[in-house]
């Protein structure tokens, strides 16, 4: 723990008082050097707006988009301002994070949460993002069986967030306890190590490591999601 002043609030940006705090397996390898980080870490958060020009803001309970864009390149203009060359990234790229009592983001990052939502279902809102943003990547056919890879927070997620949309899910892994979550949602789970060849014509890939057999320990880090079409030939 150490003292820090209290963020200024630019233009447009709320000041945030941090209620509850996600520690991703990203947070523990920046502190190991990945991206050559050094500042104040922590994007997964649930927080109270303290100051903002929104006076509607003002003592809601928010969470947040963690990229920030710069709203002038190619890519703002199209609307795909998370793809933003120029972005900071809150705890992980040039802006500092949420692990601290008060941080800032831009207004219209937040979203305000439900009062039925508790801090601690809302604090998996992002690493959820991340999972459905799954569903806008790729135009996947009802019903259709997927392939995910990876018993981490993220596979997990994934595995989820695809049944409850009404896919069929084969979900690989090395820990049964933590297959055991998406098998009690309606996954059919492995933990044999065995993974079968060109058997689907759809694949997430949420282990975090190149050779695709990892448990998911650096999932968000390393490949934070990955989508493919595989030909079935």
């Amino acid at each position: 723990m150490r003292g820090v002043p209290s963020p200024e609030r630019p233009p447009g940006f709320a000041l945030i008082r941090l209620l509850l705090g996600g520690i991703c397996n990203t947070d523990l390898e920046l502190q190991r050097g990945y991206y050559g980080f050094a500042g104040i870490p922590g994007h997964e958060f649930v927080g109270e707006v303290v100051e903002a020009d929104d006076l509607n803001l003002v003592g809601r309970r928010v969470v947040g988009e963690i990229n920030l864009a710069c709203g002038g390149c190619d890519w703002c203009a199209r609307e795909l301002g998370r793809h933003c060359p120029n972005r900071t990234v809150l705890g992980i790229v040039k802006h500092p994070g949420a692990f601290q009592e008060f941080f800032t983001l831009p207004e219209r990052n937040l979203h305000i949460l439900p009062d039925e939502v508790s801090n601690e279902q809302a604090v998996f809102v992002e690493p959820l993002a991340a999972a459905t943003e799954i569903l806008d990547q790729g135009a996947i056919p009802a019903g259709e069986t997927i392939a995910v890879q990876g018993d981490g927070k993220l596979g997990l997620l994934i595995a989820q967030v695809l049944l409850a949309n009404g896919y069929a899910v084969e979900h690989f892994g090395r820990h049964a306890r933590k297959l055991a979550i998406s098998g009690r949602a309606g996954a059919r789970t492995h933990t044999n190590g065995d993974v079968p060849e060109r058997a689907f014509g759809w694949v997430v890939e949420a282990t975090g490591v190149e050779r695709g057999d990892g448990d998911g320990a650096s999932d968000g880090a390393a490949t934070r999601y990955g989508v493919s079409e595989i030909d079935r030939a």
